[in-house]
Parts: C-alpha cells; sequence; structure tokens
C-alpha cells in the first residue's frame, strides 16, 4: 500500500509527475465511466418515477448543491492533511451512492434516488483533490498539459461511460448505477494501492487556519481570481443546459432514448478525450491558452445556439460537436488559470473554491433549465447557455489583460 509522502523537491522528478498523472487519470476516468453511464439517462429514470422536467433539474441541483457545501471543505481538509486522503473518500462514497441508486432503479423509488444524488454530492470532491495533486507536482509551463490529463481521464470516462450505460440499459433499470458503483470500487482500490501524497507535511502549516473564503480574500490576485472564479461559473451554468435539457428536447423532437442519448454524451465524451489527451498541451504553446479558452468559449455559444434552433439530426449532432469541442478547450483551461493565480499552500482550496463556484452553477443551472423547458420553450435553456458561454469569452478576455497587468506591475 502506498502511502508515503513526496518531498517537495520531488515535483520536478519525471518519474514521480508520470505516476501522479498514471494514477490520476485513472482515478479520474473510473469515476466519470460511473457518472456517464447514469447522467445521460437520469431524465428518463426520473420520468418513469413519475417526475416532470422541474424534477430532474431540482434532482440534480441537490447534487450540485451538496457540492457546493462540501467541496471546498474537501479542498481545505486537502491542503491540510493531504489529496489522498479526499481521492480515497470520495471514490469509496461514490460507490456507496450508486449501490443506492441501483436500489432506488430497482425498488422506482424517487426519494432513494434524491438520497443517492445527495450523497455522491457530499463527497465529490474527487476532481479537485485530483487537480491539486497535479498542481503539486508539476510547474507552470507542465501544468496545461497535465490538467489536460485530467480532460482526459473525463473525456474517455464520458465516452465509454454512457456507451454502457445505453448497452446494459436494456438488462434493467438496476443494472447501469450498480456497475458504476463497481467501477468507483476499482478506482478505490487502485488509489489506495498506487496513489503517493503529493502535498508535504512542510507545505501544509500555511493552511491550517484557512477559512472558507480566505483563499480569495488572502489571494495576491483578488481580482484575477474573482475573474477566474467567475469562468468557472459561467461555463458550467452553460454545460448543465445538456445535462438537463438535452434528453428531453431530443426525445421530444427527435424521438430518441436512452440509448441515442447515451451514444451522443459518448460522442462529447469523445471529442474531450482526443482534444484534452493529446491536443491541448501543443496547442496552448502554439497559441496561447488565452487564445484557445475563448475559442473554446465562442464554440460552446456557437454550439448552444444550434440546439435551440435543431429539429433534425444531422444539425443537432453538428451543435453537439461543437459544444464536445467548446468544452474539450475549457476545461482544462479554466483549471490551469485557477491553479496559477493561487500561491503553493493553497491549491487545494482555490481550486476547491474554483470547483464550488462550478457547483454553484451547477446547483441553479439545472433548476432553471429544468424550469425554462417546462414553462417557457424548448430553447429557453439552450439560448441561456449560449448567453453564459459569451459572458465567459468576456471574461477570459478581461482575465488576460488583468494577468498581463500583473506581469507588467
Amino acid at each position: 500500500m502506498v502511502a508515503d509522502s513526496v518531498g517537495a523537491s520531488a515535483a520536478a522528478t519525471p518519474g514521480l509527475l508520470r505516476r501522479v498523472e498514471a494514477v490520476v487519470f485513472l482515478t479520474v476516468f473510473l469515476d466519470l465511466v460511473g457518472f456517464g453511464i447514469v447522467i445521460p439517462m437520469l431524465p428518463f429514470y426520473v420520468q418513469s418515477m413519475g417526475g416532470s422536467a422541474r424534477t430532474v433539474g431540482i434532482l440534480l441541483g441537490c447534487f450540485s448543491f451538496t457540492q457546493l457545501l462540501a467541496t471546498p471543505l474537501l479542498g481545505r481538509y486537502s491542503d491540510r492533511h493531504g489529496r489522498r486522503a479526499v481521492i480515497l473518500l470520495s471514490l469509496l462514497a461514490n460507490a456507496a451512492a450508486m449501490a443506492l441508486f441501483a436500489l432506488a432503479s430497482y425498488q422506482q423509488l424517487l426519494p432513494l434516488l434524491f438520497a443517492s444524488r445527495i450523497l455522491a454530492g457530499a463527497t465529490s470532491g474527487n476532481i479537485a483533490a485530483c487537480q491539486a495533486a497535479l498542481a503539486d507536482v508539476t510547474t507552470k509551463e507542465t501544468r496545461a498539459r497535465a490538467m489536460g490529463r485530467i480532460g482526459a481521464g473525463i473525456g474517455l470516462g464520458m465516452v465509454l461511460g454512457p456507451t454502457l450505460g445505453g448497452l446494459f440499459s436494456g438488462l434493467g433499470p438496476w443494472v447501469p448505477p450498480l456497475l458504476a458503483g463497481g467501477l468507483a470500487l476499482v478506482g478505490f482500490v487502485g488509489a489506495l494501492f498506487a496513489m503517493p501524497e503529493t502535498h508535504p507535511v512542510e507545505k501544509r502549516v500555511t493552511a491550517q487556519s484557512q477559512t472558507r473564503w480566505s483563499a480569495l480574500q488572502d489571494s495576491p490576485r483578488r481580482k484575477a481570481l474573482g475573474m477566474v472564479l467567475g469562468l468557472f461559473f459561467a461555463v458550467f451554468l452553460s454545460m448543465t443546459t445538456l445535462q438537463v435539457a438535452f434528453a428531453l428536447l431530443v426525445q421530444a423532437r427527435l424521438g430518441w432514448g436512452s440509448k441515442e442519448v447515451g451514444y451522443t454524451f459518448a460522442v462529447v465524451g469523445g471529442l474531450g478525450m482526443v482534444i484534452q489527451g493529446g491536443l491541448i498541451g501543443p496547442l496552448s504553446r502554439a497559441a496561447g491558452e488565452f487564445k484557445l479558452l475563448i475559442c473554446g468559449a465562442l464554440l460552446l455559444a456557437c454550439g448552444m445556439a444550434g440546439l435551440a434552433v435543431s429539429w433534425q439530426a444531422i444539425p443537432m449532432m453538428v451543435s453537439v460537436v461543437l459544444v464536445g469541442v467548446g468544452t474539450g478547450f475549457l476545461q482544462p483551461l479554466i483549471s490551469s488559470q485557477a491553479s496559477q493565480v493561487a500561491p503553493p499552500s493553497q491549491q487545494g482550496a482555490v481550486l476547491g473554491l474554483a470547483q464550488s463556484c462550478g457547483g454553484l452553477a451547477r446547483t441553479v443551472g439545472p433548476v432553471a433549465s429544468g424550469w425554462m423547458y417546462a414553462s417557457w420553450s424548448t430553447q429557453a435553456p439552450f439560448l441561456t447557455g449560449m448567453v453564459s458561454a459569451l459572458a465567459a469569452a468576456g471574461l477570459g478576455l478581461l482575465l488576460r489583460r488583468e494577468t498581463r497587468d500583473d506581469a507588467g506591475g
């Protein structure tokens, strides 16, 4: 079992970096396979239990609300006690949450389905802890590429997960979440035996007295950090539209079911995997992170606009491709920016706070999307997602100017 802590000087060791990258990739991949198995089909689960579009939004909002409350606490805990414990806790709790999900699906119990998503949200500090672990062992020059490994794990998980969900859904509604829980257990065992502690004791001293918002208040780059938090909110607010309204949209316009929705989410994940797994590093070095970030936000906006007005399969899939490429650029780049504006002793707290802002968007977004879809029109959630993506592009421009001013000053 690996429980040793790496030293501060080990951050530049190529062997350590490869090892941490491999474990983080596997952990995130297995976690997101489980996520991808159940999330595209969640609207159909809710409908089978008598729920509506509003219920879907509230269910996803409950997950994100508990995530919003818990992620900064878990990030702060990782600054004080290390990244490894948070990663292990998140994986084990996710397995338990998926077991509850399977039971809810088998018994057709909507309250138990809510309980499973609340538990999953309260312990979903996995991504932020993995980001902090990579930030511990990378430099500014190598961080975007390393964060791309997390994005590749997310992308590959979101390819395989929805595909497996679509394939296994025919065996019974309880089978996909049970499979997801089993994969979370596999990830737990792998991290237990292979994940080193990347945050050594000597770097934890200044994190002991951290309060919830002190990462923002104490940062010497408060303005830039505030813009990064705004970026997280805007990007994830746009992305949640796909989780809530897409399945309902294509069911109404194209007659698609859980299998087709699962395969479509797999396309989005595949694009993210290709971009974040191999292209993001060379592209960020050639064009610069900010240009790619702004480009990604504009592509996301175009994709959302396309979904709002598409009534046939081909333009719908073209719009999905634009969304997939846009999010493929955005996810690793906003994480890289968050880590660059954070002091080394506050990496976990800042990344946790950034994920918390994303969680706030994932709390507000699903509820608002479900309500707009049911009360206004099928187009309204996607047009809102377009506006959010355009706001992210504007924040990217402002952040670029702010960081240039800091460098010049």
